[in-house]
């Protein structure tokens, strides 16, 4: 602000000390303002993230409680029935396990299903090389066999018999070369003592190499993918 006198103007210095002081107190104002904006942002981002944080763990826990321990065993004689382990163990993140007999069958097949046979006859529970050192510890079970003779290899009732599978899952698959399921799913059950069993996947041997759609589809059906 200016006085004019004798036609020259004079600036008064209060005024503009006056005119700073404000400049001053405003800028200060506007900054404490800026300050508790951006104050009460950081407090909701530090809330926000947090929550997101105790989702993220709880949804950790739950998947946690939900994930189940899963063994793929097997007994196959010309590999077909391997392949199709290997498969399923690949889609379930499960553990193999091959089952054995202690004495093997004939490597040549006439041999091997006359040998089969006398087994089926005789109701035989041939011994096994070894056994699943921690059953218990699963919660899944898959059985894999060959269709012999209408039905499983003796050597699947030894391992279904040795051990307690009361409220496991349990599941069967089957491989063959012309004859279909047959009893072996049936006679699976009976054998099976109180598992929880599930639908059983069967296809041709000469068709393993090309079943991972079909396994996929089926783990998907019986709620196990």
């Amino acid at each position: 602000m200016t006085i004019s006198k004798k036609g020259k103007d004079i600036r008064n210095p209060y005024i503009g000390a006056l005119g700073i002081m404000f400049y001053f107190c405003r800028c200060k104002e506007m900054n404490r303002r800026t300050k508790k904006v951006l104050g009460m942002k950081t407090k909701f981002l530090g809330v926000f993230l947090m929550m997101w944080a105790m989702i993220g763990l709880e949804a950790g826990a739950q998947h946690t409680a939900n994930a189940k321990k899963v063994l793929v065993a097997y007994f196959s004689w010309s590999g077909n029935t391997r392949n199709l382990a290997h498969q399923i163990q690949e889609l379930t993140g499960g553990d193999l396990f091959e089952i054995e007999t202690v004495k093997a069958y004939p490597e040549k097949y006439r041999s091997c299903t006359e040998y089969a046979k006398k087994e089926k006859e005789a109701d035989a529970r041939p011994a096994l090389k070894s056994k699943v050192k921690d059953m218990d510890a699963y919660d899944v079970v898959y059985v894999g066999f060959p269709n012999w003779w209408g039905t499983a290899p003796m050597a699947i009732w030894s391992f279904l018999e040795g051990y307690d599978l009361t409220g496991k899952t349990v599941i069967p698959f089957c491989t063959h070369g012309g004859g279909g399921e047959q009893k072996c799913f049936s006679d699976f059950a009976r054998h099976a003592g109180k598992a929880d069993l599930k639908k059983g996947f069967i296809c041709h041997g000469g068709t393993v190499g090309d079943a991972r759609p079909k396994v996929e589809r089926w783990l998907e059906e019986i709620g196990m993918k």
